[in-house]
């Protein structure tokens, strides 16, 4: 065990070692994974165990250090896991396909694609790197044929049969250097790549108020419904109804002995028996294509929000882009995610049906290498890196030079992660002086999170040489081909609402700078491209595609006000799409590491009247209680101005506890008259005042020692931020906060997060009038209603009592009315006022009852205020879950929330109890000052296990990496393990909870936040109570 300055704490034990790789070895395990704590940057541990393990025998060695050298444990670790298991199998294929191409070692040099983006040999082929190697290689293909044809800036849209793709290029290759793949963290130099679940395949559904498109797929088999295999409709399936798609154009290699032609009588009649379904549940009568157009605009809906996250919402704009389309798919939905993105102009390449294989061939070799540094930006840190660039050039251009590549067309690129110091979130940029390193930091911050902190030292974190090796140059322009038969019929499509007369073309007919107006189909090999009414195509001398819009967009989307099934799904999304774009700004701006990296915040956007239409998935304890919040600013502001916004954190008017401070925007209606919606961001701040650091003293008895209470204060008047007055009221008082510079850059990142909120609602409304707009708030908000009352129909009258460690206790009596299909939740034997700081604000419980009941919605719907119409929620005055000022609440916020909840889930009997706490650890000094929120297990219920170690109901923030934790603090991470068998035994198991063991290395205050201590987490239908927790001062 080293420390994070290099002090061996525990010598390596060889022998040990050497027994336990040998037991792996007997027992026929031959690859083997090794990292290490610190050995990153401290290998010689890690060395002598990758080299113990090649002694022994086994036949992969992935050591960390080697396979990732940055900081980070836990993705490194996964990153050398996945190596260690994916290597071998990887090497078996390699050399499989080599020796059939090379049975005698001679011949074409064998090369394989890279997630980064590059190629390399079969004999430099690693697993970490293989993960996405395919979509990368579209992104290569697409800026190879894009810039050939003189564009270069570019949204990649690649639409195949299961998912989507989608990547941003403005001039280099976007990277990023962590990632999760199928839930593993993956720390390996990446294409920056986002996937949604939308594709040719993609099932629809139709759920009794809502079409949905996925995110399950038909696959190939059996694939969609026109494929004939008793597959469902799916998203190809609608093409082929409006007549997008037609059979005559396809293979007649469908069916059960692939002999058939496509299958559009069972595609029509699926779709009558679907409108039949829909026309019963909501009394409204809609064609079979109106209802497949519907799955489509779903369709495009996902794929445009895919695109905004990794363009609209890193700060580009994207109207003047060219779109980019390739995918088996992409051509058939090109011209409509351009209409709902703004964008004006298609590029499709006449291999853009493959354009991953060909981006592949196009693709230069690359050799991507990373170093850790971890110091402060100066001369003096550049002058001692030059040796180590130095020698990872000499190092990568010798392992691009043995791939067959001469001298002359190997070039090297050096960059640098910087970041600010105390944050995690490091940007790339070019190596050079530090003037030149820090203006182009600078630059990059500006740009994507809007600020820039002179003030605060600039860390670099690490080194990065790529070796690039230029391959031999393709010609872009495909073999002529001979020419198709021309116009191959008119037939009759629904594009646009309305039944369209469409002409269908071969692609390799058109004539080169003569445009073809949409409505149009243009058949080829590879793909179908669909040009929509108001778009033209236009064949390019070298063969490409480009197509423009050439009508306006019409300014407004003319949809009723009534409900409608497609469009009550598209505003589902668009609310929460806002909303989750709220949340990227203010995790891009945030200045603490609270709410940048623990993602400790909220968003939301509320109705005129406070109540809550949408939320991104943030915190439970949040969004359920904000609402409150909005309806407090209301009431004490009868006059409100464009341009203002209101900060609070008051517990007793809709606040949590005091480190969650709120602000709260109205959006007013382009005459400035009224106020049309609420937008609102809460975040936790790392400390608000108080007595203790973290603002979270574990004796405290009233509010005030908590902090700086905030309550209906204006923050910024007309556009005006108001520094002096916000600044004066952290500052003041009793226990002031301790760092209030840092509390007004964070306040300052969640205006910019409401500021965004606005900007999009503004751009729904002007899409869809602000009549529609209010309309389907209203039904979002309904839809939510009639989820819950299903539930209510399955629910019985019950009753349970949780007693807590000290003695207080939370009671619930839930009386159904199946009559009228609502519930009364009646907490009344609930104890009163708790004389400790255990006391939760009336928000909170009513938080906890919306998470409970749309919890027990089986089924993906929003979290809003119509959960909590069919529930009546009694609250007795002053007790421990409606208590008045002064009464402390710090942990009412934390750990009497989740009381409610396993209250609740006690009372329904579908859960046990999970470890019911947040186990709050809060320490620090006068320099330092640290929060954790220890994760433990998950209730099992009636059909699984409960999970391991993980954070549950009303928490989900995360812990700070154990590298990034020893190196920042002066503390060391003894151990994190899970706790075997604590979970509680029964048919199905609880979840285990863990064991942290934290060593101060200078004096800390300690403020422990926890329960079931005492009070063990229950069973149910005769499973064991879990078991209770620990808290030792160990000296």
């Amino acid at each position: 065990r080293m420390s994070a300055q290099g002090e061996v704490i525990t010598a390596l034990g060889l022998e040990a070692a050497r027994a336990a790789l040998q037991k792996a070895k007997t027992d026929g395990f031959d690859s083997v994974a090794i990292a290490l704590l610190h050995g990153y940057r401290y290998t010689e541990h890690e060395a002598a165990l990758g080299a113990l393990a090649r002694e022994i025998g086994f036949s992969q060695v992935s050591v960390s250090h080697e396979v990732s050298p940055l900081m980070k444990l836990v993705s490194r670790g996964d990153t050398t896991v996945v190596d260690a298991y994916l290597s071998p199998i990887l090497r078996r294929y390699v050399n499989q396909v080599d020796s059939q191409l090379r049975p005698d070692g001679q011949g074409p040099r064998l090369m394989f694609m890279q997630s980064n983006g590059g190629l390399t040999d079969a004999h430099h082929f690693q697993g970490k790197d293989a993960l996405l190697s395919g979509p990368a290689g579209g992104v290569v293909g697409m800026v190879r044929t894009a810039e050939a044809a003189g564009f270069d800036r570019l949204i990649g849209f690649d639409m195949g049969g299961t998912s989507t793709d989608v990547s941003h290029y403005a001039g280099e290759l976007e990277r990023t250097h962590e990632t999760q793949v199928a839930g593993v963290r993956v720390r390996a130099p990446m294409i920056h790549i986002h996937t949604v679940a939308a594709g040719g395949g993609s099932i629809l559904h139709f759920d009794g108020a809502r079409l949905r498109v996925g995110p399950d797929s038909a696959g190939a088999d059996p694939g969609p419904a026109c494929y004939g295999n008793g597959g469902p409709l799916a998203i190809t399936d609608a093409n082929v109804l409006l007549g997008r798609l037609r059979p005559e154009f396809f293979p007649q290699v469908f069916g059960p002995k692939g002999d058939q032609p496509l299958d559009a009588s069972t595609v029509r009649q699926q779709f009558d028996v679907l409108a039949d379904t829909i026309s019963a549940a909501s009394g409204v009568r809609q064609t079979p294509e109106a209802i497949a157009e519907g799955f489509l605009s779903i369709a495009v809906e996902n794929m445009a929000n895919a695109i905004k996250k990794i363009s609209v919402q890193r700060g580009y704009d994207i109207t003047s882009y060219t779109l980019v389309c390739f995918g088996g798919a992409g051509g058939q939905h090109a011209g409509l995610v351009a209409d709902r993105l703004g964008i004006s102009r298609i590029h499709l390449h006449p291999h853009a049906g493959v354009l991953s294989a060909l981006g592949i061939g196009l693709a230069d070799i690359r050799q991507v290498v990373d170093g850790s540094v971890e110091a402060n930006l100066n001369q003096e840190l550049l002058a001692d890196l030059a040796p180590r660039w130095a020698q990872m050039e000499a190092d990568g251009k010798a392992t691009v030079a043995g791939q067959g590549v001469t001298e002359d067309r190997i070039s090297a690129l050096r960059r640098l992660g910087l970041r600010y110091t105390g944050s995690d979130t490091a940007l790339s940029v070019a190596a050079g002086s530090v003037a030149e390193v820090q203006a182009a930091f600078e630059e990059q911050h500006q740009a994507r999170f809007g600020f820039i902190s002179p003030e605060k030292t600039l860390v670099v974190e690490s080194m990065q040489v790529e070796t690039v090796g230029a391959t031999d140059a393709v010609d872009l322009v495909p073999e002529a081909v001979a020419p198709g038969a021309g116009q191959q019929g008119v037939f009759s499509t629904v594009m646009a609402s309305q039944s369209r007369d469409t002409v269908f073309v071969d692609r390799s007919s058109l004539t080169p700078g003569q445009p073809l107006a949409g409505p149009a189909v243009l058949l080829e090999e590879t793909g179908t491209t669909v040009v929509e009414p108001g778009w033209a195509a236009t064949a390019q001398t070298n063969g490409d595609l480009v197509l423009e819009r050439v009508e306006a967009l019409p300014t407004q989307v003319a949809v009723g006000t009534t409900v409608d099934p497609v469009q009550l799904e598209i505003f589902n999304n668009l609310f929460m799409n806002i909303a989750e774009q709220m949340g990227v700004v203010l995790e891009n701006t945030a200045a603490s590491v609270n709410i940048k990296e623990r993602l400790d915040f909220s968003c939301a956007i509320f109705d005129p009247s406070g109540e809550l239409i949408a939320n991104a998935p943030h915190m439970p304890v949040h969004l359920g209680s904000m609402s409150e919040s909005i309806k407090s600013i209301i009431r004490q502001n009868p006059h409100m101005n464009p341009g203002d916004v209101y900060v609070m954190n008051a517990p007793y008017n809709g606040g949590t506890h005091l480190p969650d401070i709120t602000v709260i925007k109205p959006v007013f209606n382009d005459a400035e008259t009224e106020v049309i919606f609420y937008v609102a961001s809460r975040g936790h701040h790392a400390d608000v005042g108080g007595r203790v650091p973290g603002s979270a003293p574990a004796d405290s008895t009233t509010v005030d020692e908590e902090g700086v209470l905030i309550d209906n204060l204006l923050l910024v008047s007309e556009g005006r931020f108001l520094y002096d007055e916000i600044h004066a009221v952290l500052t003041g008082g009793r226990w002031p906060a301790r760092n209030a510079e840092q509390n007004i850059a964070d306040l300052q990142a969640q205006v910019a997060a409401c500021e965004k909120g606005t900007t999009e609602l503004r751009q729904v409304i002007d899409h869809y009038s602000l009549e529609v707009v209010h309309a389907y708030m209203g039904h979002v908000k309904d839809n939510a209603e009639e989820s819950v009352r299903r539930v209510i129909d399955a629910l019985t009258d019950s009753s349970f009592t949780y007693r807590m460690d000290d003695g207080h206790q939370v009671s619930v009596t839930i009386t159904v009315d199946h009559a009228d299909r609502s519930a009364c939740i009646d907490f009344t034997g609930t104890s009163d006022t708790h004389p400790g700081n255990f006391n939760a604000p009336s928000s909170i419980a009513h938080a906890a009852v919306l998470y409970v009941f749309r919890c027990l919605v089986n089924d993906d719907i929003p979290l809003n205020a119509g959960c909590m119409k069919p529930l009546q929620v009694v609250l007795p005055d002053e007790s421990m879950i409606n208590p008045s000022y002064p009464a402390a609440v710090i942990a009412g916020n934390v750990e009497t929330s989740q009381v409610v909840v396993d209250t609740l889930f006690g009372a329904v009997g579908v859960m046990a109890a999970p470890q019911g706490t947040m186990n709050n650890f809060i320490w620090g000094n006068d320099e330092y000052q640290n929060y954790e929120t220890i994760c433990g297990g998950s209730g099992a219920t009636a059909r699984a296990d409960g999970c391991d170690a993980v954070h549950t109901h009303m928490t989900n923030s995360r812990l700070t990496d154990p590298e990034v934790l020893e190196w920042r603090f002066p503390v060391r991470l003894e151990t994190f393990h899970i706790r075997r068998g604590s979970g509680g035994a029964g048919k199905h198991r609880g979840g285990d909870g863990t064991v942290r063991r934290v060593l101060f290395e200078e004096a800390m205050e300690v403020n422990v936040l926890s329960g079931h201590r005492v009070v063990p987490p229950y069973g149910v239908d005769g499973g064991l109570p879990g078991a209770v927790g620990h808290t030792r001062l160990i000296a």
